[in-house]
C-alpha cells in the first residue's frame, strides 16, 4: 500500500511516511493509491467483531505486514485503547423516536479524537523507537485535537508537542485540558485568534521545506492520513450495530449523520462507503456551513468571518479535508485538485466543476444548524430520554429531529422502496461534560466527572501569542531551542 497527494507533485511514500508527515511537500494531503473493495462475506464475517476487532481488520488494510508486523499491529491498537473508560470503548445508546446516537468520547479527554490519536500515537513510537529518531508535533486546535494530542504522546522522550489553542474560542474545560499537562516535551500556546487564523503559522512552517526537514516536524491533525485512517471504523461499527439484518439483498443501507468540523471524519466515512459499506452519509455544520454550502451549490468560499457558535470545535472556515474527498470523487485527478485548490488558496473562492459538483452531492447530503437548534435538540432530547447531548452531537440530533423521513428522499436510494424505515445513526464527538455552558443555556443541569472538576484546582501553563506578532517565527524560536537539548 503506497501513498500519493492529492495533488500529485509528490513522490509516493508508504505507511511510515504518510504517518510522518504534514502536508505532503507540494501541499497536498496523502492518501491510499487505492482503497480496498470488500466483498458481502467479509462484511458478514465482520458484524460480530468489537470495535478494537473492527480497528485491527481496518488498520491491516491500509498498514502491510512487512512494515508492522500483524501481532505488533494489534498490540499497539489494545494498548491504544487500554485508558478508555467504557468497556466497549464506543457505544450505541438507543433513543426514543428512532434516535441512535453512537458514542465515540469514552476516551481521556472525552472526544472520539481519542480514538484515532491514542493509535496514532501507538504507530508513531514503534517507528521512532525503531529508528531511535525524534519529532516536534505541530497542532492547532479548534478546542479537543490539541488535549487527545497531548494525551497520545506526553512524558515521551523522542517527541515533543507544540499545541496552538484559540484563546476565546474553546470552552474553559478544553483549554485546561490542554495547559494544565506539564511535561517537558508539551508546549501550548495560546493564541489571540480563531482556528483558521492558528493553522496559518503551522502551514508556513511546513511549506518551509528545509525547516521541515531538519527538524522532523509532522502534524497529528486530521491532516495526518493514520488520523483519517482510524476514523473508518467509526461507520463500520454504525452499520453492524444499526442495520436490521445482512441477509437481504441487497444489503440494507444505514443513514449515518456526521458533525464536522474539519472534515477529517466525513472523509473516513466518504472512504467506507468506497470500500463498499452500504451507508448514505449526511455532514452537518453549525453557522459555519462552507461544507453545507458546497454540498448544496458547489460553493467552496470563505464567509466573511469565523462565527463563534455553542458547537466551538466545529467552528472552522477552511475545513482542509474537502481536498480529499474531491480527489476521492475525481477519480483521483491530482491535476484537477491541484488547480482547484491553487484557485482556492489565492481568492477563498472556488465554483465546483459540475460533475464534481454532482458526485459530491450524490455522495452527501448536509445540513446546517444554529445555536437555536442545537439548543432546541438538546432539549428535546433530555426531555424524551434524560440523556444529555453535547452541542456538537446535537447538532446531528437537530438534523435527526427536524427531518425525519429524509433518508428516504435521496436519489441515489430512490429505487428501494423499503427505505423508508431507514435507520440511522447520529455521531456524538463528545461528551456533555465538556460544554457546560452550552448545557446551562439549554437550561439543563451539567453532569461533571470528577476528573474534569479536578482541572480548575491544577497548574497551567502556556505561551500566549498576541495578535501583531509573527506566530510563525516564535514557533521557530520555540522549536530551534528545543532541539538545543537534543
Amino acid at each position: 500500500m503506497e501513498y500519493v497527494s492529492t495533488r500529485g507533485g509528490t513522490r509516493a511514500v508508504d505507511f511510515e511516511g504518510a504517518l510522518l508527515s504534514g502536508y505532503a511537500p507540494d501541499g497536498g494531503l496523502f492518501m491510499p493509491q487505492c482503497i480496498p473493495s470488500l466483498d458481502r462475506d467479509t462484511l458478514r464475517r465482520w458484524s460480530s467483531l468489537s470495535y478494537p476487532g473492527l480497528v485491527k481488520e481496518l488498520c491491516s488494510l491500509f498498514i502491510p505486514p512487512e512494515l508492522v508486523p500483524r501481532n505488533a499491529l494489534n498490540e499497539l491498537i489494545d494498548r491504544a485503547f487500554s485508558r478508555f473508560r467504557h468497556k466497549d470503548v464506543v457505544h450505541l445508546s438507543r433513543l426514543k423516536d428512532g434516535l441512535n446516537v453512537l458514542e465515540l468520547w469514552h476516551g481521556v479527554t472525552y472526544a472520539f479524537k481519542d480514538l484515532s490519536l491514542s493509535c496514532t500515537g501507538q504507530f508513531l513510537q514503534y517507528f521512532l523507537e525503531k529508528k531511535k529518531q525524534h519529532v516536534n508535533i505541530l497542532v492547532g486546535t479548534s478546542g479537543d485535537t490539541g488535549s487527545s494530542a497531548i494525551e497520545s504522546v506526553r512524558g515521551q522522550k523522542n517527541v515533543d508537542i507544540f499545541v496552538l489553542l484559540p484563546k476565546g474560542f474553546c470552552t474553559q474545560i478544553q483549554e485546561l485540558q490542554m495547559t494544565t499537562v506539564i511535561e517537558d516535551n508539551v508546549h501550548v500556546f495560546a493564541a489571540h485568534g480563531n482556528s483558521d487564523e492558528i493553522d496559518e503559522p503551522i502551514k508556513e512552517l511546513f511549506a518551509d521545506v528545509d525547516f521541515a526537514g531538519k527538524y522532523n516536524l509532522m502534524s497529528l491533525n486530521s491532516i495526518n492520513w493514520s488520523r483519517i485512517m482510524v476514523q473508518i471504523p467509526h461507520y463500520f461499527y454504525a452499520y453492524f450495530q444499526c442495520a436490521p439484518s445482512l441477509d437481504t439483498t441487497p444489503l440494507p443501507v444505514v443513514e449515518i449523520v456526521v458533525p464536522t468540523g474539519g472534515g477529517g471524519n466525513i472523509t473516513a466515512g466518504c472512504i467506507a462507503q468506497k470500500m463498499g459499506l452500504p451507508i448514505r452519509l449526511v455532514t452537518v455544520v453549525n453557522s459555519n456551513d462552507i461544507i453545507h454550502r458546497t454540498v448544496q451549490h458547489g460553493d467552496f468560499s470563505l464567509a466573511e468571518s469565523v462565527k463563534a457558535t455553542l458547537a466551538s470545535a466545529m467552528d472552522i472556515q477552511e475545513p482542509y479535508n474537502v481536498e480529499r474527498i474531491l480527489w476521492l470523487l475525481s477519480g483521483s485527478d491530482s491535476r484537477l485538485i491541484k488547480t482547484l485548490m491553487e484557485q482556492f488558496n489565492v481568492s477563498k473562492r472556488l465554483k465546483l466543476p459540475e460533475d464534481l459538483h454532482r458526485k459530491l452531492s450524490e455522495t452527501l447530503g448536509s445540513c446546517s444548524a444554529s445555536d437555536e437548534d442545537i439548543l432546541g435538540a438538546m432539549q428535546r432530547c433530555w426531555e424524551e430520554n434524560q440523556y444529555l447531548l453535547c452541542p456538537h452531537s446535537a447538532v446531528a440530533a437537530h438534523y435527526h429531529y427536524s427531518q425525519p423521513h429524509r433518508a428516504c428522499l435521496h436519489p441515489e436510494f430512490s429505487c428501494f422502496p423499503f427505505l423508508s424505515s431507514i435507520p440511522r445513526c447520529c455521531l456524538a464527538p463528545a461528551s456533555a461534560a465538556k460544554f457546560q455552558d452550552a448545557v446551562l443555556q439549554a437550561n439543563l443541569v451539567p453532569q461533571i466527572p470528577p476528573e474534569i472538576t479536578a482541572l480548575t484546582a491544577m497548574e497551567t501553563r502556556s505561551t500566549p501569542l498576541e495578535r501583531g506578532w509573527d506566530w510563525a517565527q516564535v514557533l521557530r524560536g520555540r522549536i530551534e531551542a528545543v532541539a538545543l537539548q537534543w
